[in-house]
């Protein structure tokens, strides 16, 4: 029988559920309720700051009863429980991260496998109407604003490029930028 994190520790004496916390043969086993108390939060902590906070609660009660389980198979104390604990934390995360791996992969579809859509002449219509509102409010524009704009989206131009360009402060750049950006979202937004 595999003890459980919820049974009440018996005396240090039990050797089923006690543990080793060194290589010193005077200090007596620690109880595995004992261990729990006291590596509980650390490996809780572990577990939610390396992305398994909702599991981790799961994943520290599975660290125990791997801990248990080891020291019932090798019959004998473990020496560092600390440790081993660490190491059982370290690849139960790595298990999970392999089996988050296969299941994507498991899912994953080769673009060359994705069925295309056909023509959508209704999309093709409404993209060219958003072209032709886009066009209609760019020509609304002053010019001087309206070649800020492209200069900037289009071009990919810097503010500071804009300026130095045209001869105006980046502050008056960035206003324009507003202004044109506004306006545009007007249009397109209301027709």
């Amino acid at each position: 029988m595999v003890p459980t994190l919820s049974q009440p520790a018996s005396s240090p004496g039990d050797d089923a559920r006690s543990f080793s916390s060194g290589n010193r043969p005077t200090t007596p086993p620690i109880e595995l309720a004992e261990l729990h108390r006291i590596h509980c939060g650390r490996l809780h902590r572990f577990f939610a700051r390396h992305g398994a906070r909702q599991d981790a609660a799961d994943l520290v009660q599975e660290s125990f009863a791997r801990l248990a389980g080891a020291r019932a198979k090798r019959g004998a104390a473990i020496e560092r429980p600390e440790a081993y604990l660490s190491t059982i934390a370290s690849n139960l995360l790595r298990d999970r991260a392999r089996i988050a791996l296969s299941r994507s992969l498991a899912r994953h579809i080769p673009i060359d496998e994705i069925p295309l859509a056909g023509h959508d002449p209704i999309a093709a219509l409404e993209a060219r109407d958003q072209i032709e509102r886009l066009q209609a409010s760019l020509a609304r524009l002053s010019p001087k604003t309206r070649s800020i704009f492209l200069a900037h989206r289009r071009d990919g131009m810097t503010y500071k490029d804009i300026a130095n360009q045209t001869g105006l402060s980046v502050k008056a750049v960035e206003q324009r930028m507003s202004k044109a950006i506004a306006h545009i979202d007007r249009v397109l937004r209301h027709g």
